[in-house]
């Protein structure tokens, strides 16, 4: 069944995905005046959803319907019709003296290599990967994380930990070579695949971890090791990123601090720790500078007391570093001087203009956008849904 959309003009396009549905945002004049769509998918949950750089049409979003329950739709033209897979991420049916998985939802989605123009690569909860090489059409378990004998060691108990369930997430393909990837759990830590991920590695040594005794940096763990998810301590990652031209360097943002990672190094560095005491590294997103693997920008969260997950003392602001983590500048130009705001893992994107711009969207349905690397803020929505994820890409 073909489902009615809005196509996106050719140029620089927003993808606003939220808790009833997608909005798009696209540039009237420079990057300061937007136009927003009207809504697609109205009423539905879309977790996600990516506009495909290697053709500039395809959209894939992920998605929890009324009646369909979790499913992913596509479109081919840039937005202005959407078809459902075929065959969505789906477990198999659990056999004799199997526990029994139950799909909850799609949560995060990823396009794969240059050279594997159709190839995709999707994030669940519970935390399971997922890969089609039909553009969406229908999707396959990577069975060699799926079904590893240690899933169950190397996951989280979907009944317990991260709200609204533990995911899959910030899938990262290496752009010099399609066999190696990494991805996020949330619960569980990061792990890499050099072999089109038939196998896994976990890659943690240097993290913190939330369970850890805290007169400790956390348990520090070599690469490959699984021996602290026996003990009880559990890394959190909230969003991981390569860096599209150097993908030797990785950033990451996690539940314990924000991090920095040079491979062939399999250690990772805290450079929240110089962030401003009152205010913190922890948060949810991660956005690096399409061009200088040292440019990065969060934007902290209170990770006090009960969690808020709001902006430190009620004053909201991104803030970037231009030399690795040495130092950090606050940007909050334009920002209300008072707000409470909290953003989620998915929700900071970057285009790749010169200045960069970055954008991100808020649980209070606001979307801001700076042209000018976070030097200036402005509203460019307001008054939409709880918004789950900003996505910056380009129509062609």
């Amino acid at each position: 069944m073909e489902t009615a959309g809005v196509r996106l003009a050719p140029g620089l396009a927003l993808i606003v995905s939220t808790r009833k549905g997608i909005f798009f945002l696209q540039p009237r004049s420079g990057r300061t005046g937007w136009q927003l769509s009207d809504p697609v998918f109205l009423g539905h949950i879309v977790n996600h959803a990516v506009l495909d750089p290697r053709d500039g049409r395809t959209l894939l979003a992920a998605t929890r319907t009324g009646h369909l329950g979790p499913t992913v739709f596509r479109s081919r033209d840039a937005g202005g019709t959407w078809h459902e897979a075929v065959r969505p991420p789906a477990f198999d049916k659990a056999g004799p003296g199997e526990k029994p998985r139950v799909l909850s939802h799609t949560f995060w989605l990823s396009p794969g290599h240059v050279d594997e123009p159709d190839t995709w690569f999707a994030g669940s909860s519970p935390q399971a990967l997922w890969t089609s090489a039909d553009a969406g059409a229908s999707w396959q378990s990577v069975r060699g994380f799926n079904d590893h004998p240690d899933y169950e060691l190397r996951t989280e108990d979907p009944q317990a930990g991260t709200p609204d369930g533990p995911v899959l997430h910030s899938i990262q393909v290496d752009p010099r070579n399609a066999a190696h990837m990494y991805f996020g759990l949330s619960g569980g830590g990061v792990y890499e695949s050099t072999d089109h991920g038939e196998n896994w590695a976990p890659l943690n040594h240097g993290m913190a971890s939330p369970n850890a005794d805290p007169s400790t940096e956390g348990m520090e763990t070599a690469y490959g090791d699984l021996a602290w998810k026996e003990t009880g301590p559990q890394h959190d990652p909230h969003c991981v990123q390569i860096h599209p031209q150097y993908p030797d360097v990785l950033y990451q943002q996690n539940h314990c601090g924000i991090y920095r990672l040079v491979r062939p190094g399999t250690t990772w560095e805290r450079i929240g720790r110089n962030m401003p005491r009152d205010v913190g590294d922890i948060g949810f997103v991660m956005g690096v500078h399409p061009r200088d693997p040292d440019t990065c920008w969060v934007i902290p969260m209170d990770g006090t007391s009960v969690w808020p997950r709001t902006s430190p003392g009620g004053k909201p602001a991104v803030y970037r570093t231009r030399d690795a983590g040495s130092g950090w500048e606050r940007q909050d130009r334009g920002l209300p001087e008072r707000g409470w705001y909290t953003v989620k893992r998915q929700c900071l994107s970057l285009d790749r203009e010169d200045p960069v711009g970055v954008y991100f969207g808020t649980t209070s349905g606001e979307v801001w956008g700076s042209p000018d690397e976070g030097e200036t803020w402005h509203c460019l929505a307001a008054h939409l849904p709880e918004i789950y994820a900003v996505e910056a890409g380009v129509a062609g």
